[in-house]
């Protein structure tokens, strides 16, 4: 057999898809998640001899997390915190772990108390990563679609043999926003952030004149580190949603900008990391987030 050891591992129960309703008045309240539960530590002796005797079973990972579901939710971030806590303490041999969440956000239907549709155009993301006494927590969400229609261009750049596309002043822009922000602290109102963070990303995208998806993406990752002491880190991955002006000359129509062909594939893939400048680095939290984020 050949000489080999045991590195870096982790397991746990994934996916578990929990609606807490609160309903200590008429008025209810819905968080709706799906979480994952990742545990690290002592756990050699069952990759190397098959001894259990240290793996907390993922169906416990399971229950628990129904459990504490229980008690409240709050924002996914506190929720995530939440299970660290009880895991590291419970099992001494838990050093850490990795547990993330997605959101999906419901609305009410005419102000109803307790009718609601899925009325968040993006799914919210939280992850929080404990290794010993340190955490890290993460946020963010994916799939959250804008436009705009004018005040885009794209010049200058360089051009060879292959290159077909003409530049252009005035063309749409439009991208479906994917976004994660790392904190520098765990004291943090986490909801009232993603809220402000959501909105700073939408009014930003907004402003002025973009000369490039990257051009906007670095201004909105400025406007949040310079909103928000607690962000040290964000990145963003975003298509470049391409809509081609549809030629109607063959049947002798103008089209002065209003007809568009949106293609969906293949398309233009723009991804970054914003940094606070002097700011400590957490490569190691990101691991294991699939995707640039």
């Amino acid at each position: 057999m050949p000489d080999v050891k045991l590195t870096t591992n982790q397991y746990g129960k994934a996916e578990n898809r929990v609606v807490r309703v609160t309903r200590d008045t008429d008025r209810h309240e819905v968080r709706d998640l799906n979480v994952t539960s990742q545990l690290r530590g002592d756990f050699e002796a069952a990759h190397t001899e098959g001894d259990n005797g240290h793996v907390v079973p993922t169906d416990t990972q399971k229950n628990t997390v129904f459990a504490f579901a229980r008690d409240g939710v709050g924002s996914p971030e506190a929720f995530l915190q939440r299970l660290a806590d009880h895991f590291t303490s419970e099992f001494s041999w838990v050093t850490g772990g990795r547990w993330a969440a997605e959101e999906f956000g419901w609305t009410r239907i005419d102000d109803h108390d307790h009718s609601f549709y899925r009325g968040s155009p993006e799914v919210r993301t939280a992850v929080v990563v404990r290794d010993g006494d340190e955490t890290t927590v993460i946020s963010g969400f994916y799939g959250l679609t804008v436009m705009k229609t004018t005040e885009s261009g794209f010049v200058g750049y360089p051009k060879d043999k292959y290159t077909t596309l003409q530049e252009t002043t005035d063309r749409i822009l439009a991208t479906d926003i994917a976004t994660r922000w790392r904190y520098n602290t765990t004291d943090v109102d986490f909801d009232k952030v993603y809220d402000s963070v959501k909105q700073i990303i939408l009014s930003t995208f907004t402003q002025g004149y973009s000369k490039a998806l990257q051009h906007t993406l670095y201004q909105m990752a400025e406007a949040v580190i310079a909103t928000h002491p607690e962000i040290d880190e964000i990145k963003f991955s975003c298509p470049n949603k391409h809509h081609f002006l549809s030629d109607l000359s063959f049947c002798g129509i103008d089209n002065p900008g209003e007809v568009f062909y949106a293609a969906d594939r293949p398309y233009g893939l723009i991804e970054a990391t914003i940094q606070r400048a002097g700011s400590e680095t957490r490569d190691a939290a990101w691991v294991g987030i699939a995707g640039f984020c």
